[in-house]
């Protein structure tokens, strides 16, 4: 790097070399940060209680029913993982949603963090009370608490090429039972780490 700026500003009084050199320093720290948060890691917070008690949210603010924190959880998803293996069920994955989800969810889009549940071409069916079966099989499921089940109840068959999600809390997570299954290629990655707050520091 010091030798580039040294290159293209040869010439210049030091006072200039050196502003040059620093905003060039500056410039390069942010593009290393910019490329991590595009190819190797991003950082989220959880707003509702969908993920309820897997990841926590913060009581009393907006769409904060079911929540058990007083902080929200900060998590981290590897968004370089599914360009070196295929999404496996049962984890933890943040993805955008589709836009049909804005009307299911009353407005809510952009980016969630829901298990994966449904993997292409399986049948996922939700029935007794919020119990979930994979083309009639039974899915343990001890992340969800007994309180939490309910919700809609169905069965959807996953679209090859596209995955099916699920909230923990299925009492009030409006996922792929209201909006439907996810295409591979909007799926960021999975979670890895809750680096906030202190207290709940994890790996996933």
């Amino acid at each position: 790097m010091r030798i580039l700026v040294d290159r293209f500003t040869r010439g210049l009084p030091h006072g200039y070399r050196i502003t040059i050199e620093w905003l060039a320093t500056i410039a390069f720290a942010l593009a290393v940060v910019g490329g991590a948060k595009a190819w190797v890691v991003s950082p989220y917070r959880i707003p509702t209680s969908s993920m309820e008690p897997t990841l926590h949210c913060a009581r009393g603010g907006i769409a904060s029913e079911g929540c058990e924190a007083r902080f929200s959880d900060r998590v981290i998803a590897a968004r370089f993982v599914y360009m070196l293996r295929d999404p496996r069920r049962g984890e933890l994955v943040v993805f955008h949603v589709p836009d049909r989800a804005k009307i299911a969810c009353a407005g809510a889009g952009g980016v969630f963090v829901k298990r994966l549940i449904g993997l292409p071409g399986d049948k996922v069916t939700v029935a007794n009370g919020g119990f979930v079966s994979i083309d009639g099989k039974p899915l343990a499921e001890p992340y969800v608490r007994a309180d939490r089940r309910g919700g809609l109840e169905g069965t959807w068959p996953v679209p090859k090429g596209e995955y099916f999600f699920m909230g923990d809390n299925r009492r009030l997570s409006c996922d792929s039972r209201q909006w439907g299954s996810v295409p591979r290629s909007s799926l960021i990655g999975p979670l890895v780490v809750t680096y906030w707050p202190p207290n709940r520091v994890s790996t996933h």
